[in-house]
Protein backbone atom coordinates (compact mmCIF):
# COMPACT_ATOMS: atom_id res chain seq x y z
CA UNK A 1 0.00 0.00 0.00
CA UNK A 2 2.55 2.31 1.19
CA UNK A 3 4.57 1.40 -2.45
CA UNK A 4 1.14 2.18 -4.17
CA UNK A 5 0.78 5.48 -2.49
CA UNK A 6 4.73 6.90 -3.69
CA UNK A 7 4.27 5.35 -6.97
CA UNK A 8 1.45 7.67 -7.29
CA UNK A 9 2.77 10.73 -5.57
CA UNK A 10 5.78 10.42 -7.91
CA UNK A 11 3.42 10.03 -10.57
CA UNK A 12 1.52 13.11 -9.71
CA UNK A 13 4.78 15.14 -9.74
CA UNK A 14 5.78 14.18 -13.24
CA UNK A 15 2.34 15.35 -14.92
CA UNK A 16 3.13 18.40 -13.40
CA UNK A 17 6.39 19.68 -14.68
CA UNK A 18 5.86 20.62 -18.16
CA UNK A 19 3.35 23.34 -16.37
CA UNK A 20 6.07 24.19 -13.77
CA UNK A 21 8.67 26.92 -14.58
CA UNK A 22 11.78 25.93 -14.60
CA UNK A 23 13.84 26.22 -11.47
CA UNK A 24 17.36 25.35 -13.17
CA UNK A 25 19.59 27.85 -13.05
CA UNK A 26 22.47 28.88 -15.94
CA UNK A 27 25.75 27.55 -14.85
CA UNK A 28 28.37 30.40 -13.64
CA UNK A 29 30.66 31.18 -15.95
CA UNK A 30 34.17 29.82 -15.98
CA UNK A 31 36.10 32.32 -14.48
CA UNK A 32 39.14 33.52 -16.45
CA UNK A 33 42.42 34.69 -15.11
CA UNK A 34 44.56 37.53 -17.42
CA UNK A 35 48.34 37.45 -16.81
CA UNK A 36 50.65 39.79 -18.23
CA UNK A 37 54.08 38.18 -19.21
CA UNK A 38 57.13 40.48 -19.32
CA UNK A 39 60.78 39.82 -19.97
CA UNK A 40 63.73 40.96 -18.79
CA UNK A 41 63.34 43.69 -15.49
CA UNK A 42 66.87 45.55 -14.89
CA UNK A 43 66.29 48.39 -12.88
CA UNK A 44 70.21 49.00 -12.40
CA UNK A 45 72.43 51.81 -14.52
CA UNK A 46 69.86 53.54 -16.93
CA UNK A 47 66.73 52.48 -15.36
CA UNK A 48 67.83 53.01 -12.12
CA UNK A 49 69.08 56.22 -12.57
CA UNK A 50 65.60 57.34 -14.00
CA UNK A 51 63.84 55.80 -11.16
CA UNK A 52 66.52 57.94 -8.87
CA UNK A 53 65.04 61.19 -10.63
CA UNK A 54 61.44 60.24 -9.67
CA UNK A 55 60.74 58.54 -13.01
CA UNK A 56 58.89 55.36 -13.82
CA UNK A 57 59.99 52.91 -16.75
CA UNK A 58 57.27 51.20 -16.28
CA UNK A 59 54.40 53.96 -16.85
CA UNK A 60 53.80 53.76 -20.54
CA UNK A 61 52.55 50.26 -19.88
CA UNK A 62 51.48 50.94 -16.43
CA UNK A 63 47.34 51.40 -16.88
CA UNK A 64 47.59 47.88 -19.40
CA UNK A 65 49.45 45.92 -16.84
CA UNK A 66 46.90 47.00 -14.25
CA UNK A 67 44.23 45.32 -16.60
CA UNK A 68 46.12 42.03 -15.72
CA UNK A 69 45.29 40.07 -12.42
CA UNK A 70 48.19 37.88 -12.05
CA UNK A 71 51.76 40.16 -13.73
CA UNK A 72 55.09 38.21 -13.78
CA UNK A 73 58.55 39.15 -14.99
CA UNK A 74 62.28 37.84 -14.84
CA UNK A 75 64.17 40.18 -12.56
CA UNK A 76 67.74 40.46 -14.11
CA UNK A 77 69.47 42.22 -11.79
CA UNK A 78 69.89 42.03 -7.98
CA UNK A 79 68.47 44.41 -5.55
CA UNK A 80 70.75 44.93 -2.70
CA UNK A 81 73.57 47.33 -1.00
CA UNK A 82 75.96 44.70 -0.05
CA UNK A 83 77.98 42.08 -1.96
CA UNK A 84 80.85 42.11 -4.41
CA UNK A 85 80.58 42.11 -7.91
CA UNK A 86 81.99 38.74 -9.28
CA UNK A 87 85.37 39.20 -10.88
CA UNK A 88 85.74 38.28 -14.86
CA UNK A 89 81.54 38.55 -15.23
CA UNK A 90 81.54 41.53 -18.01
CA UNK A 91 77.88 43.06 -17.27
CA UNK A 92 77.07 42.75 -14.08
CA UNK A 93 73.54 44.63 -12.67
CA UNK A 94 73.12 45.24 -8.87
CA UNK A 95 70.16 47.48 -8.72
CA UNK A 96 69.33 50.01 -5.02
CA UNK A 97 66.68 48.87 -2.79
CA UNK A 98 65.01 51.55 -3.84
CA UNK A 99 63.63 50.54 -6.61
CA UNK A 100 61.07 48.01 -4.88
CA UNK A 101 58.07 49.98 -3.90
CA UNK A 102 58.13 50.81 -7.73
CA UNK A 103 58.68 47.31 -8.79
CA UNK A 104 56.21 46.22 -6.74
CA UNK A 105 53.36 48.51 -7.75
CA UNK A 106 53.63 46.63 -11.29
CA UNK A 107 54.43 43.54 -10.97
CA UNK A 108 53.10 40.36 -8.82
CA UNK A 109 56.13 38.22 -9.02
CA UNK A 110 59.48 38.03 -10.19
CA UNK A 111 61.08 34.74 -11.43
CA UNK A 112 64.97 34.84 -9.96
CA UNK A 113 66.37 32.07 -12.41
CA UNK A 114 68.71 34.34 -14.55
CA UNK A 115 72.26 34.78 -15.01
CA UNK A 116 72.39 38.23 -12.96
CA UNK A 117 70.91 37.04 -9.75
CA UNK A 118 74.58 35.99 -8.63
CA UNK A 119 75.99 39.02 -9.70
CA UNK A 120 77.46 40.25 -6.74
CA UNK A 121 77.61 37.00 -4.84
CA UNK A 122 75.37 34.74 -2.06
CA UNK A 123 75.03 37.58 0.29
CA UNK A 124 73.83 40.13 -1.90
CA UNK A 125 71.46 37.50 -3.48
CA UNK A 126 70.29 36.24 0.07
CA UNK A 127 69.93 40.26 1.00
CA UNK A 128 67.75 40.47 -2.08
CA UNK A 129 65.91 37.41 -0.37
CA UNK A 130 65.01 39.58 2.56
CA UNK A 131 64.14 42.76 0.82
CA UNK A 132 61.59 40.84 -1.46
CA UNK A 133 60.06 39.28 1.25
CA UNK A 134 59.74 42.60 3.66
CA UNK A 135 58.20 44.41 0.30
CA UNK A 136 55.96 41.64 0.10
CA UNK A 137 56.86 40.86 -3.12
CA UNK A 138 56.63 36.95 -4.15
CA UNK A 139 59.39 35.62 -6.09
CA UNK A 140 60.32 31.79 -7.36
CA UNK A 141 63.06 30.42 -9.47
CA UNK A 142 65.72 30.87 -6.40
CA UNK A 143 65.56 30.72 -2.38
CA UNK A 144 67.83 30.23 0.19
CA UNK A 145 68.69 26.56 -0.43
CA UNK A 146 67.65 24.19 -2.93
CA UNK A 147 64.42 22.92 -1.94
CA UNK A 148 63.25 26.47 -2.14
CA UNK A 149 64.75 27.25 -5.40
CA UNK A 150 62.80 24.40 -6.98
CA UNK A 151 59.36 25.23 -4.74
CA UNK A 152 56.72 26.39 -7.21
CA UNK A 153 54.84 29.50 -6.36
CA UNK A 154 51.43 29.44 -6.36
CA UNK A 155 49.37 32.10 -6.85
CA UNK A 156 45.54 32.45 -6.90
CA UNK A 157 43.35 34.43 -8.37
CA UNK A 158 39.70 34.12 -8.73
CA UNK A 159 39.29 30.69 -7.03
CA UNK A 160 42.12 29.35 -9.86
CA UNK A 161 45.61 28.42 -8.70
CA UNK A 162 48.75 28.85 -11.07
CA UNK A 163 51.95 27.17 -9.90
CA UNK A 164 54.98 29.45 -11.17
CA UNK A 165 58.41 27.64 -11.47
CA UNK A 166 61.42 29.38 -12.73
CA UNK A 167 64.72 27.47 -14.12
CA UNK A 168 67.84 28.76 -15.74
CA UNK A 169 69.83 27.60 -18.33
CA UNK A 170 72.53 29.77 -18.89
CA UNK A 171 76.15 29.94 -17.34
CA UNK A 172 77.74 30.35 -14.78
CA UNK A 173 76.26 27.25 -13.20
CA UNK A 174 78.13 28.10 -10.15
CA UNK A 175 75.27 30.24 -8.71
CA UNK A 176 72.45 27.07 -8.61
CA UNK A 177 71.26 26.66 -5.11
CA UNK A 178 72.41 23.65 -3.02
CA UNK A 179 71.08 21.57 -0.61
CA UNK A 180 72.62 24.58 2.43
CA UNK A 181 72.95 27.63 0.27
CA UNK A 182 71.34 30.18 -1.43
CA UNK A 183 71.22 29.98 -5.36
CA UNK A 184 69.00 29.77 -8.38
CA UNK A 185 67.05 26.70 -9.89
CA UNK A 186 69.02 25.51 -12.36
CA UNK A 187 67.36 22.98 -14.87
CA UNK A 188 67.95 19.49 -15.35
CA UNK A 189 65.39 17.64 -16.95
CA UNK A 190 64.67 14.82 -14.39
CA UNK A 191 64.29 17.32 -11.58
CA UNK A 192 62.50 19.53 -14.33
CA UNK A 193 59.78 16.77 -14.75
CA UNK A 194 59.39 16.04 -10.94
CA UNK A 195 59.06 19.59 -9.88
CA UNK A 196 55.81 19.94 -12.53
CA UNK A 197 54.36 16.49 -11.47
CA UNK A 198 54.42 17.92 -7.82
CA UNK A 199 53.10 21.36 -8.77
CA UNK A 200 50.24 20.31 -10.80
CA UNK A 201 49.29 18.40 -7.38
CA UNK A 202 49.15 21.54 -5.73
CA UNK A 203 47.51 23.89 -8.79
CA UNK A 204 45.08 23.71 -11.61
CA UNK A 205 47.94 25.22 -13.83
CA UNK A 206 51.53 25.15 -13.89
CA UNK A 207 53.76 27.39 -16.22
CA UNK A 208 57.51 27.29 -16.14
CA UNK A 209 59.27 30.70 -16.56
CA UNK A 210 62.79 29.81 -18.58
CA UNK A 211 65.72 31.52 -18.73
CA UNK A 212 67.24 29.92 -21.92
CA UNK A 213 68.39 30.17 -25.46
CA UNK A 214 71.25 31.87 -27.38
CA UNK A 215 71.74 35.62 -26.87
CA UNK A 216 70.97 37.48 -29.81
CA UNK A 217 69.19 34.48 -31.82
CA UNK A 218 65.63 34.86 -32.98
CA UNK A 219 64.75 31.50 -33.29
CA UNK A 220 64.62 29.45 -30.66
CA UNK A 221 67.34 26.53 -30.44
CA UNK A 222 66.98 22.65 -30.36
CA UNK A 223 67.63 22.41 -26.67
CA UNK A 224 64.97 25.03 -25.90
CA UNK A 225 62.01 23.03 -28.07
CA UNK A 226 63.45 19.86 -26.70
CA UNK A 227 62.59 21.02 -23.41
CA UNK A 228 59.62 23.05 -23.84
CA UNK A 229 57.74 19.43 -24.91
CA UNK A 230 59.48 17.59 -21.94
CA UNK A 231 57.96 20.28 -19.68
CA UNK A 232 54.56 20.00 -21.13
CA UNK A 233 54.16 16.38 -21.65
CA UNK A 234 55.25 16.37 -17.96
CA UNK A 235 51.80 18.61 -17.29
CA UNK A 236 52.86 21.88 -17.67
CA UNK A 237 50.46 24.36 -18.93
CA UNK A 238 52.21 26.74 -21.31
CA UNK A 239 55.70 27.65 -21.36
CA UNK A 240 57.47 31.12 -21.24
CA UNK A 241 60.75 31.70 -21.34
CA UNK A 242 63.27 34.96 -21.80
CA UNK A 243 67.13 35.08 -21.97
CA UNK A 244 68.31 36.05 -25.43
CA UNK A 245 67.52 39.35 -25.43
CA UNK A 246 65.49 39.80 -28.69
CA UNK A 247 61.78 38.06 -28.84
CA UNK A 248 61.81 34.51 -30.10
CA UNK A 249 59.61 32.74 -32.64
CA UNK A 250 56.08 30.95 -30.68
CA UNK A 251 54.32 27.43 -31.21
CA UNK A 252 51.56 25.20 -29.79
CA UNK A 253 52.15 21.79 -28.47
CA UNK A 254 49.80 19.70 -27.63
CA UNK A 255 47.38 22.72 -27.92
CA UNK A 256 49.86 24.37 -25.46
CA UNK A 257 51.67 27.37 -26.35
CA UNK A 258 55.41 27.93 -26.37
CA UNK A 259 56.48 31.70 -25.86
CA UNK A 260 60.44 31.14 -26.45
CA UNK A 261 61.36 34.64 -25.49
CA UNK A 262 60.00 38.04 -24.87
CA UNK A 263 63.06 39.75 -24.79
CA UNK A 264 63.83 42.87 -22.99
CA UNK A 265 61.46 44.56 -21.00
CA UNK A 266 62.96 47.53 -19.21
CA UNK A 267 66.69 47.44 -20.01
CA UNK A 268 68.99 49.84 -21.99
CA UNK A 269 72.17 49.54 -23.05
CA UNK A 270 71.81 47.99 -26.71
CA UNK A 271 71.99 49.58 -29.77
CA UNK A 272 70.13 47.40 -32.20
CA UNK A 273 66.68 47.61 -32.34
CA UNK A 274 66.19 43.85 -32.26
CA UNK A 275 66.83 44.18 -28.55
CA UNK A 276 65.24 47.27 -27.77
CA UNK A 277 62.28 45.50 -29.12
CA UNK A 278 60.53 42.90 -26.91
CA UNK A 279 56.47 41.97 -25.88
CA UNK A 280 54.31 41.46 -23.13
CA UNK A 281 52.76 38.23 -23.39
CA UNK A 282 48.93 38.23 -22.42
CA UNK A 283 47.28 35.10 -21.58
CA UNK A 284 44.16 34.39 -20.54
CA UNK A 285 43.82 31.19 -18.27
CA UNK A 286 41.08 28.86 -16.56
CA UNK A 287 41.17 25.91 -14.53
CA UNK A 288 41.42 23.80 -17.67
CA UNK A 289 44.31 25.32 -19.05
CA UNK A 290 45.12 28.37 -21.69
CA UNK A 291 42.05 29.41 -23.26
CA UNK A 292 43.82 32.56 -25.62
CA UNK A 293 47.01 34.39 -25.63
CA UNK A 294 48.91 37.07 -27.91
CA UNK A 295 52.08 38.81 -28.01
CA UNK A 296 52.21 43.15 -27.39
CA UNK A 297 54.73 44.90 -28.80
CA UNK A 298 57.48 46.34 -26.27
CA UNK A 299 59.70 49.48 -28.11
CA UNK A 300 61.99 50.40 -25.35
CA UNK A 301 63.61 54.08 -25.70
CA UNK A 302 67.12 54.86 -24.93
CA UNK A 303 66.72 54.85 -20.78
CA UNK A 304 65.15 51.59 -20.90
CA UNK A 305 61.40 52.07 -20.53
CA UNK A 306 59.19 50.16 -22.82
CA UNK A 307 56.18 51.87 -24.84
CA UNK A 308 53.18 50.08 -25.81
CA UNK A 309 52.77 49.09 -29.49
CA UNK A 310 50.07 46.62 -31.05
Amino acid sequence: MKRSMAISALLGLAAMWPSMPSQAQPLPSEPVVRVAWVGDVMLADGPGRLIGRGGDPFKPFAKLLDSADLRVANLECVIAKGGKEIPGKPWTFRAKPSVLPLLKRHVDAVSLANNHSGDYGRSAFVEMLGRLEAAGLPYFGGGRDLRQAHRPLIIERKGIKIALLGYDEFMPRSFEAGDDYAGVAWSEDQQVVWDIRQARLQADLVIPFMHWGQEHESTANARQRQLARLMIDAGADAVVGTHPHVVQDTETYKGKPIVYSLGNFVFDGFDNPDNNTGAVLWMDVTRQGVSNWRMQTATIDRNGTPHPGR
